[in-house]
């Protein structure tokens, strides 16, 4: 394939003829027709010799006066150009299939192949073909990766990002992924510190997260492959624990503690009075081994990076850090929420949720664009997320007991938030913040309920279905109870209480039959209810303030206004006045009059009851379906067949 493509290369290069202008006006009739030798681009790109190329541009001065040549020797390099973009898609296309390897291939034609890459302006699709064979060679062998990375340089790459078209931007990211990847762990550390240098953050931020079109596929893929390298680089801190030995290590961890309490007065204190007040302002600053609050930053993960993240924060925003204590510190202890036991906790659930320590995945896409507008995502997450903690921990008024639910609901505002995609610190900020604790609340809610597949539209319509079942189930509840009868209080005038009296409905529903009773009969018989009103003669009901006994008694019985119910019959001046004994028998009694009153049932116990009804209802019916997808509609219904001569017919057997 080698030998293939550089044939084809100088095939390209091979002299072509024309004719000489003498013989264009006639050349039919002409007696000799010259050919005049335009072997130009030979020397001009092959050429080392100043000279030859001196020559061969004084030769394309002379002739390039002609129209016809100047017409040829423009659509030559056209061509050229076309012709090579295949011929190294072809080779490329050859290579892959892995009957010659790549370390077959020969320096000059890697040369050859980097100078495309490193040329200023050349053609898009050769340059993209190029970076493609380069990345193909890196990725092959060690030998070949030591080639490529002499021969291209960064600037270049850089440069090809910062360019407008995307597979150019593609291929380019694709390549400088394969060098950080295939690099040792100290010529990766060079690298970065040279992209880094060159501002390589800044350029994805604004040339390719932030260009006109949307990021595709490929590319998403590289942007999370260098997210997770770079985010590796934590790693070593992560697996490290805390050196109880080291004095640098603590050191920090008293700067911790002297950035929140020190005083002046401190250093005149004696050596047990100063070691007794480090050990009780290091129990405030929620260490859990006051004593030696190293030992809580000993397990691994998250080890010193913990340690890390509780400095930058206590350095970067010291104003919020020491709120952040004393507020904690002034609490009751068991509401008080533990800085250093909460810091570890969240460094631990960041490195899980950014992956960091796991190798880049081949498959996954899933890049936080925030990554690229933060030199120090890390830091700069954990000092907004530790602020987040402290506003969640008292929006549930939580407990030391309540830690780990606390964690969980934070590890799921962090991951919602940035599931959307913030590309910037400051928006995060605000959607994290606005992500509360009762919002999650009710977005676990709403995805339980489209777990159970409860508002899927097939189900809601049988719901809908269901409802006039479930409705008249109700509906002969009440009136059963209505049968039953209830206990009421008299309120007189003077307000005594302790008069009783006994209402209940005929068992064919025709009658109401009221009376007094003493207060040791619970169920009178219906014969020693005096006083009966025929259901037909009711008019209306009406409930709470516009009660007659509520108006003759305004301010006076408030406490009773919302148990209180009457029912107007004959020409409305009757009127029979309830005072409920509880909610639960005025919403039973309303809902069973306006039953009977052929009414709509309207309380909020009917409304409760439905929904449990439905809810149980429909879980039974979808029992066979279990873990099977309900369609958001119904599957289209095949046309008839032409003919149905396919059918048997029986009559015919039978005869």
């Amino acid at each position: 394939p080698q030998a293939l493509c550089l044939s084809l290369c100088h095939w390209l290069v091979t002299p072509s003829f024309i004719l000489h202008a003498a013989n264009l006006q006639n050349p039919l009739h002409a007696q000799t027709v010259e050919l005049v030798s335009t072997d130009l681009s030979l020397p001009l790109q092959v050429s080392s010799d100043a000279g030859v190329r001196c020559d061969s541009l004084k030769e394309l001065a002379s002739v390039s006066t002609d129209v016809t040549f100047a017409q040829e020797f423009i659509i030559l390099y056209y061509l050229s150009n076309v012709i090579m973009t295949h011929t190294l898609t072809g080779f490329m296309e050859l290579m892959d299939h892995g009957i010659v390897s790549w370390e077959n291939l020969s320096s000059v034609f890697i040369k050859k192949i980097a100078s495309f890459v490193n040329a200023k302006p050349t053609d898009a699709s050769i340059q993209q073909v190029s970076l493609d064979i380069l990345e193909s060679m890196v990725l092959s062998s060690s030998n070949l990766f030591l080639q490529v990375k002499l021969e291209v340089t960064m600037e270049r790459l850089i440069a090809h990002l910062q360019v407008t078209n995307q597979q150019i931007q593609t291929k380019a990211m694709a390549l400088l992924m394969a060098l950080l990847q295939t690099a040792a762990d100290s010529d990766r550390q060079d690298m970065f510190a040279f992209l880094n240098k060159k501002n390589l953050r800044q350029y994805i931020y604004k040339n390719i997260i932030h260009s006109s079109g949307s990021v595709q596929d490929e590319m998403a893929h590289y942007l999370y492959v260098l997210q997770s390298v770079t985010l590796n680089h934590l790693e070593p801190r992560m697996r490290t624990p805390l050196d109880c030995y080291s004095q640098e290590q603590r050191d920090i961890l008293h700067g911790l503690r002297q950035a929140a309490f020190e005083t002046e007065s401190d250093n005149s204190l004696s050596h047990e009075r100063r070691r007794s007040l480090c050990a009780k302002e290091f129990k405030k600053l929620g260490f859990s081994n006051n004593s030696n609050p190293g030992q809580d930053l000993v397990r691994t993960p998250p080890g010193l990076l913990a340690l890390d993240t509780m400095y930058y924060f206590a350095a970067r925003y010291p104003d919020a850090y020491s709120r952040f204590v004393l507020e904690n510190s002034s609490r009751e202890d068991k509401h008080e929420c533990p800085f250093a036991r909460s810091s570890i906790q969240l460094t631990l659930i960041l490195c899980e949720i950014l992956r960091i320590g796991e190798p880049p995945s081949e498959t996954r896409s899933d890049y936080h664009p925030i990554f690229f507008s933060q030199d120090r995502l890390m830091e700069e997450l954990f000092c907004v997320c530790i602020q987040l903690l402290n506003k969640t921990w008292k929006e549930m008024r939580a407990t030391q007991e309540d830690f780990d639910k606390v964690m969980q609901v934070v590890r799921e505002q962090i991951t919602r938030t940035l599931s959307s995609k913030p590309t910037s610190l400051e928006l995060f900020k605000n959607k994290v913040n606005a992500l509360n604790y009762s919002e999650i609340l009710k977005l676990r809610q709403t995805e339980r309920l489209h777990q159970e597949e409860t508002l899927a539209p097939p189900v809601l319509e049988l719901k809908e279905r269901l409802k006039p079942e479930l409705l008249e189930l109700i509906r002969q509840q009440r009136l059963n109870r209505l049968c039953q009868g209830t206990m009421f209080k008299k309120i007189s005038s003077r307000r005594r209480q302790d008069k009783l009296w006994y209402c209940r409905l005929s068992p064919n529903h025709k009658m109401l039959h009221y009376g007094d009773v003493e207060e040791d009969l619970d169920n009178p018989p219906i014969e020693t209810l005096q006083e009966k009103i025929p259901v037909a003669d009711i008019k209306g009901l009406l409930m709470g303030k516009d009660c007659p006994h509520m108006k003759e008694n305004k301010g006076k019985q408030n406490k009773a206004l919302d148990l209180a119910f009457s029912i107007t019959y004959d020409v409305e001046e009757y009127s029979l006045n309830f005072i409920a004994p509880s909610r639960t028998d005025f919403c039973l009694w309303t809902d069973g009059l306006s039953v009977l009153l052929g009414r709509e049932m309207s309380s909020e116990s009917m409304r409760s009851e439905l929904e449990i009804l439905l809810s149980m209802e429909i879980k039974l019916r979808l029992l066979d379906l279990e873990n099977v997808p309900i369609p958001d509609s119904a599957p289209v219904v095949p046309k008839p067949p032409s003919n149905y001569n396919f059918c048997y017919d029986f009559s015919q057997t039978e005869q």
